[in-house]
């Protein structure tokens, strides 16, 4: 049965503003050459593809249902949902995806690519003696017999054929990638292969095969291996890392995001107010964010999310499941960061506002009787939006960091929730026993690190197109005709 959590409908809603945005600036080709400067960042373009497959796996992520409950001897599994037939469980299609990865739990730590438990167990011999040894794992290297002399080459077998895999997924997206741009430029195919090698279109093509390669070349291994060992180890109660981490991404991605929603409103409208209209409105607005910039951003978080955890254990009936009941949480931290954190947009606006305030043309509206929330909505709002989009591009990382910091300190997403920051929380245990459980930190640290930094990267192509400052520096465009 499909289910929609709050965090979903707002990550669709997300998607339907994308959709019309790109509407909107595909009409207005001032809009459109800003973005055409963004295509031309090779950096940016690199950054962007491997945000791409981020977001690929936290749409799936965010698309759930609760699955129909098996029947048992003419009777519903679980009682208290015999009216309904389906489980409290809610999954989603990442879960269906990674099935064989969830499901195959161990009893607990295993390294990397391991075949035996990573603690010694004690064990009784057939001779009745008992003896300390590392225990075979239950899933990870169960088809082999003798571990020992086949690991090393099933593994590599693994590798190998994750390379193919991934050689001849390459080539055939580059085939599409080339065939398309033949089309599209009214060329033969090669010399479309030679322009796009070259870097001689004004769409950073190359740089986008080039990454998306390199995409490949790490994921093909990584899902052969997969399907015979813990690519990423387990964690102490057996769960496979590499599940842990993949559904992470989503939780990194809807704080990052929704906050962003939540905190628009509050700084846009503020901050052209402020700035437009000044006087005692402007001192009104000025002393409000000053208030909150002069509170430790920590402990006002901490409050409000204790304040909300309160609220949701008290009211155990307004959730069907345990899934809504953290998804209301992440929600809640969600608002919280939008409305503690969008001091720094307010401030930037009102003070671009009170520079365009004094423009001929914004004087020439207010000499012909424009309201003021017209001359605001048609005149301030559209020259302002270049620094709105630089800041949401900018905080977004920011705050995907701040959910993996307020996690670990224990005031961040529900415990249930699985983020970024619940497992360096988790992994900070593990650092401190003999021998080091190390595997759950690194793993988390590489894909937030990725993230961030492609987030970062996109961010300065965003900012350097659209800054008027430095739009000028741009790189010449290509030679007329080769179109992106």
């Amino acid at each position: 049965m499909p289910i929609i959590l709050w965090t979903d409908a707002l990550v669709f809603v997300l998607i339907a503003c994308a959709l019309a945005t790109a509407r909107y600036v595909s009409r207005r080709e001032y809009l459109l050459s800003s973005w055409r400067r963004v295509g031309e960042s090779r950096a940016g373009m690199a950054a962007l593809t491997v945000l791409t497959m981020f977001v690929m796996i936290g749409l799936l992520d965010s698309l759930h249902y609760r699955p129909r409950l098996e029947a048992v001897a003419g009777k519903l599994a679980n009682a208290t949902n015999a009216a309904n037939g389906y489980s409290t469980e809610v999954r989603s299609a990442l879960d269906m995806l990674l099935m064989p990865l969830k499901s195959a739990t161990e009893k607990t730590y295993s390294a990397p690519l391991a075949t035996h438990l990573y603690a010694r167990e004690t064990v009784e011999l057939p001779d009745g003696t008992q003896a300390r040894v590392f225990p075979r794992l239950r899933h990870g290297g169960v088809h082999l017999k003798e571990p020992a002399q086949d690991w090393t080459r099933d593994v590599a077998a693994r590798i190998l054929l994750g390379l193919v895999f991934a050689v001849l997924a390459g080539l055939t997206f580059a085939g599409i990638a080339v065939r398309v741009a033949a089309q599209h430029w009214h060329v033969p195919w090669w010399t479309a292969r030679q322009r796009i090698c070259r870097g001689e279109t004004r769409f950073a093509w190359n740089a986008v095969l080039v990454t998306l390669a390199a995409l490949l070349l790490i994921a093909g291994p990584v899902v052969a291996l997969a399907g015979g060992y813990h690519v990423f180890g387990t964690d102490k109660v057996g769960q496979d890392v590499l599940y842990l981490t993949l559904k992470s991404i989503r939780t990194g991605l809807v704080i990052g995001t929704i906050t962003t929603l939540a905190m628009l409103p509050f700084a846009v409208a503020l901050g052209i107010v402020a700035g437009y209209i000044g006087g005692w409105v402007d001192d009104v607005i000025q002393y409000v964010y000053t208030t909150l910039n002069s509170i430790p951003s920590v402990l006002l978080i901490a409050a409000a999310v204790l304040m909300m955890q309160v609220v949701i254990d008290t009211h155990p009936d307004w959730f069907a499941t345990a899934a809504q009941r953290a998804d209301a949480r992440l929600l809640a931290l969600c608002l919280i960061l939008g409305v503690t954190s969008w001091t720094g947009l307010c401030r930037l606006l009102r003070a671009e506002t009170l520079k365009l305030r004094e423009l001929e043309y914004v004087q020439a509206a207010q000499a012909f009787g424009a309201s003021s929330v017209r001359i605001m909505g048609r005149h301030i709002l559209p020259n302002v939006m270049h620094i709105v989009l630089i800041a949401v591009v900018i905080d977004f990382s920011g705050l995907v960091l701040a959910e993996a910091v307020l996690s670990y300190i224990g005031i961040g997403v529900d415990p249930s929730t699985i983020s970024f920051g619940t497992m360096i929380n988790t992994a900070r245990l593990e650092l401190a026993r003999e021998p080091v459980v190390w595997w759950s930190l690194v793993a988390a640290f590489v894909f937030m690190f990725v993230l961030v930094l492609a987030a970062n990267l996109f961010s300065d192509a965003v900012r350097d197109a659209f800054d008027p400052r430095l739009a000028g520096r741009q790189v010449a465009p290509a030679t007329q005709g080769q179109a992106a």
